[in-house]
């Protein structure tokens, strides 16, 4: 009899191997609601004083080759894949000149402005053995919800500075897991630590004032209260560049950014 009580079902006992060895067993600690909720200023902004900010983001010469993905150690990522595929570093527009996959945002000047706080998710997926997207932003205390859409094993290994680090696998296709994080960060890195060359980065903010650069090297930020405020563009290789702009009730200011290719080269 004591016996039987002692034996664990073989596809529980498999299943707690799979989850550790893609590091679902670095659970996370609860987080409180009071914890997850971003700090509030006290103004309120009225929409007649606001105006927008567009630009676009350049480099100043040929950007380096995106380095080639072998996905031969995944039998389903190879058969996804439908050609050769690339690291998403560089995604540089038909000009050859435009960047995107660039994240652009207010970084001081915002004073003691309160916003509404979010509560629809963002979603990351895990698709084709790729994070999608690659960059993107997320407010503070707003859920980040983390998709499985492939047929095989992933993880997302979060690896923040101020946030919380955590490692969360997802064996089953069409699993979900929801994380939130408590403090602003620019940027947090993913990694999935099963296949090497996934990765993706957030911007988590505590304002609505961000954007990313889209294939064309285009980034579009409305609704900013009229001040002068610092721009920060940050990229993954060619680091961060700031500008000041100033911005006036229902007008239009553009925001144009350089990124040196000279630092990619001297990271590397």
């Amino acid at each position: 009899m004591r016996s039987r009580h002692l034996r664990m079902p073989a596809l529980s006992l498999t299943l707690v191997a799979v989850l550790a060895a893609c590091g679902g067993g670095n659970s996370e600690a609860p987080q409180s609601s009071e914890a997850a909720s971003p700090a509030g200023g006290s103004q309120k902004i009225d929409p007649a004083t606001t105006g927008d900010l567009k630009g676009t983001v350049v480099i100043n010469g040929p950007a380096p080759e995106n380095t080639p993905i072998k996905m031969n150690a995944d039998p389903m990522c190879l058969r996804a894949a439908k050609g050769p595929q690339f690291q998403e570093t560089y995604k540089v527009g038909s000009d050859g000149r435009s960047l995107g996959n660039v994240f652009v945002y207010v970084k001081d000047g915002l004073g003691n402005f309160v916003y509404d706080q979010p509560s629809e998710p963002v979603t990351l997926n895990q698709e084709g053995c790729h994070y999608i997207p690659h960059v993107f932003g997320i407010r503070v205390g707003q859920p980040l919800e983390i998709v499985n859409s492939d047929a095989t094993l992933h993880n997302i290994h979060g690896i923040p500075k101020s946030n919380q680090e955590f490692n969360q696998g997802q064996p089953m296709q069409g699993m979900k897991t929801t994380h939130t994080f408590t403090v602003p960060e620019v940027m947090v890195p993913f990694k999935c630590d099963v296949h090497g060359w996934m990765n993706s980065y957030v911007g988590v903010m505590t304002h609505p004032f961000f954007a990313v650069s889209d294939a064309d090297g285009k980034f579009e930020i409305k609704g900013l209260p009229a001040g002068t405020y610092t721009i920060e563009a940050w990229h993954e290789a060619l680091g961060t560049v700031t500008q000041t702009v100033t911005i006036t009730a229902k007008g239009s200011a553009d925001l144009n950014f350089t990124l040196d290719v000279a630092k990619a080269t001297a990271t590397n």
